[in-house]
């Protein structure tokens, strides 16, 4: 099947999607007293945990930014990415009824994680944005370029949840895996500090993973204290679009043993 066929096999299920997508949102928080308000609390206690240990103990520089705001800049998309990859990497054999039952591209379970998982993005992004007015930083024109950092975190997860969605369905080990994975990626990411931080020449190996230009590129958009380094930003774009064509490669590849393994 052409990729444009695909393509209009997915749009033609959107409304599916859409559905699929709401109700992870609604099991995420089912019977949660607080709801969505759990959006802001985990990366609020994580800012607090960061500021305190590495920004008043460790003296960590943070660019110029309240080292509050420059945190939980990074932990916005963090949570987003890290949450989603969790779910989205069950999301195959967490519907195993589904997929062995009726037809839809299955593509759609981890594509619905990842738009679903965008309205807890949505509201961590308005307390950052009260945090901005707090702290009265203003940002510069360079604002402009937040939702291209933000579409590429969207791209990056959906590539890597189809990845780990597929190998999921035929080794179980992988959902011990994502977890592991993303407390290590939280000290390989320039959340806690920026890429200034680290020594010049260990610095290409933070490049290799594509959410630091990510971060630096949506911390920078916002808060300025730096400017974009576009550098940066094309070499994690390069990356993130070969997770995201490995991963759909390797789903389509294997998308039709799904039921019988699932």
């Amino acid at each position: 099947m052409s990729a444009i066929t695909s393509f209009g096999e997915y749009w033609r299920y959107r409304e599916l999607m859409y559905f699929l997508a709401w109700r992870d949102v609604k099991v995420r928080y089912k019977q949660a007293t607080l709801g969505a308000a759990w959006a802001i609390i985990q990366p609020l206690f994580t800012m607090l945990t960061f500021t305190f240990f590495f920004g008043k103990l460790a003296g960590i520089s943070s660019n110029g930014v309240p080292y509050p705001l420059f945190s939980f800049s990074g932990l916005v998309l963090w949570m987003y990415v890290s949450v989603t990859l969790g779910h989205a990497g069950n999301s195959l054999v967490n519907n195993s009824n589904l997929i062995t039952k009726v037809y839809f591209p299955r593509l759609l379970l981890p594509a619905s994680s990842a738009f679903g998982g965008l309205m807890d993005l949505a509201v961590s992004c308005v307390f950052l944005a009260a945090m901005m007015v707090h702290y009265q930083v203003q940002p510069s024109w360079a604002i402009m370029f937040a939702p291209l950092f933000v579409l590429e975190a969207v791209i990056l997860v959906m590539g890597a949840s189809m990845f780990l969605g597929a190998v999921n369905v035929k080794y179980r080990d992988v959902k011990y895996t994502i977890p592991f994975l993303i407390q290590i990626g939280l000290f390989v990411t320039p959340i806690i500090y920026p890429v200034s931080f680290i020594p010049e020449r260990f610095r290409w190996l933070l490049n290799l993973n594509p959410l630091t230009g990510i971060i630096e590129g949506f911390r920078a958009s916002l808060l300025g204290g730096t400017a974009i380094d576009w550098r940066l930003t094309a070499i994690s774009w390069c990356l993130t679009l070969s997770v995201f064509a490995l991963g759909y490669v390797y789903f389509r590849k294997t998308e039709e043993t799904f039921a019988d393994i699932v």
